[in-house]
């Protein structure tokens, strides 16, 4: 399995980013990908996942209402738009994915892991 994220960038406070990953490597649609981000001397912490089988996504409360996770199944990718950002989303934002089954977005439920974007931004 391969993940390949990409869409990272520099914006201004209240700007919107939207990253891409593309996944490649599994056979049938019962796996889950997910967004985690990595702050400086922070630890990784979940932000949004899908359930490719089902369509069912989650996002965490400080991404609520500003973040949302879609994915294109004709294309493999999965898409985390990013609006009204702010200084506090800075970060690396890695794609990781799993086999089904999987309850939350623990990093050590995770079993294939991009190489991660950066996104920066600007106050």
């Amino acid at each position: 399995v391969q993940l390949v994220e990409s869409g990272g960038g520099l914006v201004p406070a209240g700007g919107s980013l939207t990253l891409s990953c593309v996944v490649s490597g599994f056979t049938d649609d019962d796996y889950v990908i997910a967004w985690f981000r990595q702050a400086p001397g922070k630890e990784r912490e979940g932000v949004s996942s899908i359930n490719i089988a089902d369509d069912f996504t989650d996002l965490v409360d400080s991404v609520k209402g500003r973040f949302s996770i879609s994915s294109d199944k004709s294309r493999n990718t999965v898409y985390l738009n990013m609006n009204r950002l702010k200084p506090e989303d800075t970060a690396i934002y890695y794609c990781a994915a799993t086999p089904l089954p999987v309850l939350g977005m623990r990093v050590a439920q995770f079993k294939y892991w991009g190489q991660g974007t950066q996104v920066t931004v600007s106050s």
